[in-house]
């Protein structure tokens, strides 16, 4: 029996085209059945927001026909149409195959190098196949052994320490001040994509509730829904921020919108409690000089960027141990 793999991430498709190749997981089942009478025996698919990848088994003659029918299946769900460029997929074999799962569920082929959230999606995808009867033998003992060495790959190196974006190095501060942020109240003034992030990372790490503010209403209500938090309307954050302990400023203004005499009054109220500021916005949304006040602690997307960056480098130094140690590993196993 031969393993393959065929998919696209977010270094061979923009993110407008890894949109529409997504699967959501109620359609997981009949997707993986479709598979498996496409010349596949056995079949995970692994679908997150930077990835689509289908993992296979095959008999080795029908490896070449098999590749070539998931990738008729996946240009026939999505309707893709002849214009998709060639080099959008890739396919791996063998053991370039086990590799490069073992590399994805490592986090050593995400966006984020080191992240961990990819070894939660594998499983899971895998977990999905194995319930609608997809695996056989040879997934089975193959996708245990990865998750092994994905174990294995993060206890034995330092490939995820330190802080690689602007909303992990938001929330590793965060974390520094506050230490258990499960207590901690978050307030986000704008409703685009990077306070959608660092929001995310500070929910993750069990932020206790979170405001978002936005002059359209509706945006703010969309992403307040998708942290669990609340909206409230523009006109109001200023009496909200009282009882916050993060605030978030990324609205876009030409101007700063958070001012010395807003924070004075919050510091007041909190009595001594430290006020973390996480200024994302260019221009930026808060005044400097709350820098110097007592107690509070404002970070500018350039501190963060600078902390991401440091952290990145660090990672990338632990990359060769990884990939020697995960070629160890897979020597083990059977071919």
């Amino acid at each position: 029996m031969s393993f393959i793999c065929l998919g696209l991430n977010h270094k061979t498709a923009p993110v407008a085209l890894r949109e529409r190749v997504a699967f959501r997981e109620s359609e997981l089942p009949e997707a993986l059945l479709d598979l498996c009478k496409c010349g596949l025996t056995e079949a995970v698919i692994l679908s997150t927001c930077n990835r689509v990848e289908i993992y296979g088994a095959t008999p080795a003659e029908a490896e070449t026909a098999a590749l070539e029918s998931a990738r008729k299946f996946l240009h026939e769900r999505f309707a893709l149409d002849d214009a998709t460029p060639a080099n959008t997929f890739y396919h791996r074999h063998g053991q370039d195959a086990r590799r490069h799962l073992a590399r994805v569920a490592s986090g050593l082929d995400s966006m984020v190098l080191g992240e961990t959230e990819i070894f939660g999606q594998v499983k899971k995808a895998y977990q999905h196949a194995h319930t609608a009867g997809a695996t056989g033998p040879l997934l089975n003992r193959l996708f245990q052994n990865v998750f092994r060495i994905g174990k294995l790959v993060r206890t034995s190196t330092h490939i995820t320490h330190g802080a690689t974006s602007v909303g992990s190095a938001a929330v590793e501060l965060a974390g520094k001040i506050f230490g258990d942020l499960k207590k901690c109240r978050v307030m986000v003034l704008g409703a685009g994509d990077m306070s959608r992030r660092v929001a995310a990372s500070l929910k993750s790490r069990g932020a206790a509730s979170i405001i978002v503010s936005n002059r359209s209403f509706d945006k703010a209500t969309a992403l307040a829904e998708e942290v669990g938090g609340r909206a409230v309307n523009f006109e109001a954050w200023e009496q909200e921020i009282g009882n916050i302990d993060i605030i978030i400023g990324a609205t876009g203004a030409p101007h700063p919108v958070i001012h010395p005499a807003h924070v004075t009054g919050a510091l007041r109220k909190r009595r001594g409690l430290p006020l973390f500021m996480i200024d994302i916005a260019v221009p930026r949304d808060i005044d400097a000089a709350c820098a110097q006040m007592d107690g509070v602690y404002l970070y500018d997307i350039d501190a963060l960027q600078a902390i991401a960056a440091d952290g990145l480098r660090q990672r990338e130094k632990q990359i060769a141990a990884c990939d020697i140690l995960i070629e160890e590993q897979l020597g083990k196993l059977p071919a």
